[in-house]
């Protein structure tokens, strides 16, 4: 049996930057979601950062979606 090492670090390296990706596009809606709350508590529109905060969402559920493709195919 041979292991192809080049693979290998491949598919880890690409794991991780996705991974780093999808927690950072997570975070950035959670942000985006409590600058919500800080505006309604100061009476003023948060729209811009909601709508970045669904996006930011959305962004991490198409990846997951094409993640399961990937596997299922």
């Amino acid at each position: 049996m041979k292991i192809d090492w080049a693979a290998l670090g491949s598919v880890f390296g690409v794991s991780l930057v996705v991974t780093v990706a999808l927690v950072a596009l997570f975070t950035l809606g959670i942000t985006g979601l409590s600058r919500r709350e800080r505006a309604a508590a100061q009476g003023q529109s948060a729209v811009l950062a909601v709508t970045g905060a669904y996006a930011c969402f959305a962004a991490c559920a198409a990846a997951v979606a094409y993640g399961i493709y990937l596997i299922m195919a």
